[in-house]
């Protein structure tokens, strides 16, 4: 199974930012595990900050399932949440922390509704468990 990981805006700087609600792993650390763990499985990642270049990832189509965190773009993108719809794959939603616990702005999701299952919450495990969830 290939398994496409989308990061959004920011993600690129996990590890760093803001450790005390995203931990102190990258992204690339955390991706080695999951590749480890997953053998089975092709796993790519693409991570962009901007709108439009999820989107263009997204509809080139060559994978078998998505686990997605769009970042702050969860909360307002309705291109990304009509994009997601259009994709008959299984597909998760990612988020490192708990958005229900955040800001009030964090805590709408307008992509969820287009994806098969949230998980919101877990720290980075959160990308273990959407795999897991999928499909094989």
């Amino acid at each position: 199974m290939k398994v496409l990981i989308i990061n959004g805006p920011n993600l690129n700087l996990l590890g760093t930012r803001e450790p005390e609600i995203y931990g102190t792993t990258s992204m690339e650390d955390y991706l080695e595990n999951l590749k480890s763990e997953f053998s089975s499985h092709e796993i790519q990642y693409y991570q962009s900050n901007i709108e439009g270049e999820l989107i263009n990832r997204l509809q080139e189509d060559d994978f078998d399932a998505l686990v997605i965190n769009p970042g702050a773009f969860t909360h307002y993108s309705y291109a990304i949440a009509d994009c997601l719809k259009n994709i008959q794959k299984p597909k998760v939603e990612v988020h490192i922390s708990n958005i229900y616990k955040r800001e009030e702005f964090r805590q709408k999701s307008v992509t969820a509704a287009n994806t098969d299952a949230v998980l919101s919450g877990f720290g980075m495990d959160g990308y273990r468990l959407a795999i897991l969830s999928l499909k094989s």
